[in-house]
């Protein structure tokens, strides 16, 4: 192998390593089956989410990763692979994935990486279940203001039943 090959391939690995190393969570999908179209639109669409979708020969993943917390990952590393980078919310790739795989009946889990822990494809699948933390907060938040809500509306009631006409006395 030519020294520029070499070269190329190190550029590749320590783009590899710089993406692992930025990115909170990292899910591994086999893409085999779907049209070169339908890849635009989920690249599009991920992209759009803040996610990364990205096509690196196993190979040199396995390399990039030798060494590292991300080592775990390399049993996924088989057949057609591709990996999904997030660096802002830990489920939106696997959710995101998800979605497109049941809409287009194709591609599959195979692993994953998130917060320090290395994820088989049904663990994936299971993180892909958990909603946004902005839906998260948005639920515990009406949880919180729906009894409060209810004791307002049972201390008004109360209030309006109790209240005297005007012109009336309280003997009366």
């Amino acid at each position: 192998m030519s020294v520029e090959a070499k070269n190329a391939k190190q550029l590749i690995i320590d783009e590899i390593k710089a993406k692992f190393d930025k990115s909170i969570s990292i899910v591994v999908v086999d893409y085999l089956g779907i049209t070169v179209a339908q890849a635009d639109e989920l690249r599009k669409t991920l992209r759009e989410n803040g996610v990364n979708l990205t096509v690196y020969k196993n190979t040199l993943v396995k390399r990039a990763i030798a060494g590292t917390e991300y080592e775990g990952l390399g049993e996924a590393l088989k057949g057609s692979s591709a990996f999904a980078f997030c660096e802002e919310d830990a489920t939106s790739s696997a959710r995101l994935l998800k979605k497109a795989m049941k809409q287009y009946n194709k591609m599959s889990f195979k692993g994953g990486y998130v917060d320090g822990s290395v994820y088989d494809a049904k663990q994936v699948e299971a993180l892909a279940d958990i909603p946004s933390r902005e839906e998260l907060i948005a639920r515990f938040m009406g949880s919180i203001q729906s009894p409060l809500s209810q004791l307002v509306r049972t201390f008004k009631a109360i209030a309006d039943e109790g209240a005297v006409p005007a012109g009336e006395t309280a003997e009366a």
